[in-house]
């Protein structure tokens, strides 16, 4: 895929600005546009849209098809007269800086029920629901019913079910079918209503002139109806427990390296039905979207796999992927694939030569450009390719202030290794004032031969490792990060755009 000119942020549509406590598919979607196209931005780049688990994170879904409920608007669902104002009487008074998953989950969860009673009892919907269905009937049974067998349980682990659930006996499914048909309709209205939303949204933001980049994760969550309906397709043991998990071997950051969690794929079962179940996945993820990087690239062509008793990533040895088999699959179904691969880590030549036969452009991560590894300089502008994307940081990184300013938690460097590389970075960005710090990447990003430049919003505001949106290898208080309309001042509107302008985004 060739890239075209262009600069865009990165910003979760649940730190978006509004009354509910989260971002969400309303109002708050065309305050995002017209900022875009105020400051010369023409990409919006979020993370994954998926059904959110117990640590809130957009990469443990508990489907790789399903919306995530708690993006649902509620302005929207009042204007299908589906809620009326005084709906939200009661609603909870909510942080405006971070997101409380637990209370709005709750909060969302009686506004949602109360807008399903009125579904049930309008004959209108009947039609477009039924339609939606069909469209959805890969994967909304198995999903929907695995909600309502999970609220039943208690929200225990599909593992933990009894075993006839656990293992989907066919008379035991259809009994739970049955049994909790309203809880199955209510899950299947909330990925109706998010459907709808979703491509109004999508209507408004091209409209806008903007291109949405998504984001898919490499793994399943091993709590998912993704594992839980296809439990051949991944490398579990009789009582559903992971054989292998996935996770990245020890680096300079985390010298245990990374445990996720997630169970690999038994590669082999894949193959032996053309990737069948795997293209649909990610053809569910293109749809929804204009571009889709793919998260942890690297593990197509080999993946780190971690015995399942082992308590870290040490113990893990490097297996094979499936190489260009899968994207030969999934071209079979789809010619035109706009992929962007995530090819950060450790990264080898067979890496290398899968991106470079698949025409995909990389990412570049200025804040990874001046440390002391060998391959650091290849995140810096002068090295950059012209078919790329550079960031200033991702998700997983500190914001630009936050990884310049502070002792770091998540690194084994020394203190005299961070300080030359700080020294690195005023002296190559030209910088005299570190306060200034995250505007001299920008600038950087911007003004460099990448094709694509993308910013992270929190970098945008000049915010410090207090709205940092996530801390990989750690387990809690992450995702929550949110700002206000107020915080976007008309001097950093003008800033943004001037540099856009100046550098021909």
């Amino acid at each position: 895929m060739q890239l075209t000119r262009a600069s865009g942020i990165l910003c979760h549509i649940t730190s978006l600005p509004s009354r509910w406590g989260i971002g969400g598919l309303g109002p708050e979607v065309r305050w995002m546009i017209e900022f875009l196209r105020e400051t010369g931005q023409r990409v919006w780049q979020f993370l994954p849209l998926g059904p959110v688990g117990g640590d809130w994170s957009p990469f443990q879904c508990s489907s790789s098809f399903a919306g995530n409920p708690l993006l649902l608007s509620p302005e929207v669902l009042a204007d299908d007269g589906l809620l009326r104002e005084s709906h939200w009487e009661s609603y909870p008074h909510l942080p405006e800086d971070r997101v409380d998953f637990e209370a709005v989950a709750a909060a969302k969860e009686r506004l949602c029920r109360a807008a399903f009673e009125r579904f049930r009892s309008q004959r209108s919907w009947g039609e477009p629901f039924s339609a939606f269905l069909e469209r959805a009937s890969e994967w909304l049974p198995d999903f929907s019913l695995f909600m309502a067998i999970r609220r039943a349980q208690d929200g225990a682990c599909w593992w933990r079910w009894p075993r006839e659930l656990a293992e989907r006996r066919p008379g035991a499914i259809e009994a739970a079918r049955e049994q909790l048909s309203d809880e199955v309709l209510f899950q299947q209205f909330l990925q109706f209503s998010f459907d709808k939303q979703w491509v109004a949204a999508c209507a408004m933001i091209k409209e806008g002139g903007i291109t949405t980049i998504g984001d898919l994760p490499f793994y399943c969550a091993h709590d998912s109806a993704d594992v839980w309906a296809h439990q051949d397709l991944f490398q579990l043991d009789e009582h559903g427990e992971s054989l292998f998990k996935s996770g990245v071997p020890p680096d300079l950051f985390q010298e245990d390296g990374q445990l996720w969690g997630d169970p690999v794929y038994a590669w082999d079962a894949h193959a032996r039905e053309q990737y069948s179940w795997l293209t649909s996945r990610m053809q569910s993820a293109l749809d929804r979207v204009d571009v889709l990087r793919l998260d942890h690239f690297r593990a197509f062509q080999a993946y780190w796999a971690i015995p399942g008793d082992s308590p870290t990533a040490k113990r893990g040895r490097w297996a094979t992927g499936p190489g260009i088999a899968f994207f030969d699959a999934l071209r079979r179904k789809r010619d035109c694939l706009p992929l962007i691969a995530e090819d950060l880590g450790v990264i080898t030549p067979d890496v290398d030569m899968l991106r470079s036969q698949l025409g995909l452009p990389g990412m570049q991560v200025l804040q990874f450009g001046f440390g002391a590894d060998e391959h650091a300089s290849r995140h810096l502008p002068h090295s950059f390719p012209a078919n790329s994307v550079v960031y200033t940081g991702t998700h997983d990184n500190d914001t630009a202030r936050g990884w310049f300013e502070n002792t770091r938690p998540d690194t084994t460097q020394s203190e005299e290794v961070i300080r030359k590389e700080r020294d690195h970075a005023m002296r190559y960005l030209d910088a005299t004032d570190a306060a200034d710090i995250h505007w001299k990447l920008i600038r950087a990003a911007l003004s460099s031969v990448a094709s694509l430049a993308v910013i992270p919003m929190q970098d945008v505001l000049g915010l410090g490792t207090e709205a940092r949106m996530n801390l990989p290898g750690t387990a809690n208080g992450h995702w929550r990060w949110r700002f206000t309309q107020d915080a976007v001042t008309p001097a950093i509107r003008h800033r943004l755009a001037e540099l856009a302008k100046l550098y021909e985004r």
